[in-house]
């Protein structure tokens, strides 16, 4: 059924940058973005801590998961740019 949506329900309307542009705006979505890696990191800390039972452990897992979940993201999102599927 959700394959059958994908596949068979495709629209022809696209929408131009102006438009996506007025749905969210660019803060918004780094805002998102933020918040959500920090919750991200918040549970690697505990899930850290609680294997760990260390919190200088923990910290160091949780600092290090913030820094490279960043950059693989960044390039996740680059990779996705090129892919013309679902546009």
């Amino acid at each position: 059924m959700i394959a059958d949506q994908l596949v068979l329900d495709r629209k022809t309307t696209k929408t131009t940058y102006a438009e996506d542009k007025k749905s969210e705006k660019p803060i918004r979505s780094i805002a998102k973005a933020f918040s959500w890696r920090i919750i991200g990191t918040l549970d690697t800390l505990v899930i850290s801590y609680i294997l760990t039972g260390k919190i200088s452990i923990a910290a160091s897992i949780a600092s290090i998961d913030f820094v490279t979940k960043m950059i693989l993201y960044f390039f996740h999102e680059r990779l996705w740019n090129l892919i013309k599927w679902g546009k």
